[in-house]
């Protein structure tokens, strides 16, 4: 079998780490609800899904969650407790460094916000060496639903085994191994790059 065409890595636990339990500690310090609280309710309310679906603006997102938690701040500074929770997973960084030196397409395929976005932009350099991004707030729809890896499809020009695909979720990657796609559930930055020598595309 033929080398896949391009590279499609998740962003959360593939590429950057994070901890919604330091956004709830922060926003808990101004509101009248507890750390706990918030993250449960970030965690298991609709809203987030709704607001990674494109369903609601940042502004809406705000206003919800501060007449739930009866946070005091302003946008400003929600904005930066609810985004600077990130952390970049350095071996997977170096990994696909190493993929766009050697002249593969990647792109970030994530269900993911515009805050969460906005963020990582600004902080991690990394983020803007891809050939595209596949953002769920931007299409309406939310992995592991087929929709949007039918703009994966189309935004990278390949599909089935052309594509190899990243991603902690299992239930993202048995969508994309439906599709015939080889996905790789990542489990360790180790066992990433195996999957990828072993598909030819790094020594």
């Amino acid at each position: 079998m033929a080398p896949p065409e391009a590279v499609v890595f998740d962003l959360g636990k593939v590429l950057v780490d994070f901890d919604y339990r330091i956004a709830a500690r922060r926003i808990a310090a101004q509101a009248r609800m507890s750390a706990q609280d918030i993250q449960a309710f970030i965690d298991h309310s609709p809203l987030l899904f709704r607001f990674e679906t494109g369903r609601m603006t940042r502004d809406e997102f705000f206003a919800e969650v501060r007449s739930a938690t009866g946070f005091g701040g302003a946008l400003r500074e929600f904005t930066e407790f609810f985004s600077d929770i990130f952390t970049p997973i350095e071996p997977m960084v170096r990994l696909h460094s190493e993929l766009r030196q050697a002249g593969i397409p990647t792109f970030i395929f994530s269900n993911t916000n515009e805050l969460a976005v906005g963020h990582i932009q600004n902080r991690f350099p990394f983020f803007r060496d891809f050939n595209g991004y596949i953002l769920s707030y931007e299409h309406g729809s939310m992995k592991p639903d087929d929709p949007l890896y039918d703009v994966v499809e189309a935004k990278t020009g390949r599909r089935g085994p052309a594509l190899l695909y990243f991603d902690d979720r299992p239930e993202n990657v048995e969508t994309a191994s439906r599709r015939g796609w080889r996905a790789v559930q990542h489990l360790s930055p180790d066992e990433s790059r195996r999957a990828v020598r072993n598909a030819g595309l790094l020594k």
